[in-house]
């Protein structure tokens, strides 16, 4: 078995992971704050929201081109 091989994998796997869910979970706080009465401007927060949803989906689309082997051919 190639050692490097699987450590460059789960190295890949755990930083991909960790931007998902960053990126998740700021889009759902800048929902929150775009949703406060008392912001200034809402519509930046929810623009900037819907972006790292945007980048969310992307990001698990580009996965799913990854492992699928239909795609890649």
């Amino acid at each position: 078995m190639k050692w490097l091989e699987l450590l460059q994998v789960a190295g890949a796997t755990l930083v991909s992971a960790v931007i998902l869910v960053v990126l998740y979970s700021l889009g759902v706080r800048l929902t929150a704050i775009a949703a406060d009465a008392e912001q200034k401007s809402p519509r930046l927060a929810r623009s900037l929201a819907y972006l790292c949803f945007g980048a969310c989906g992307i990001a698990v689309l580009f996965g799913i081109y990854l492992i699928v082997p239909y795609f890649s051919k």
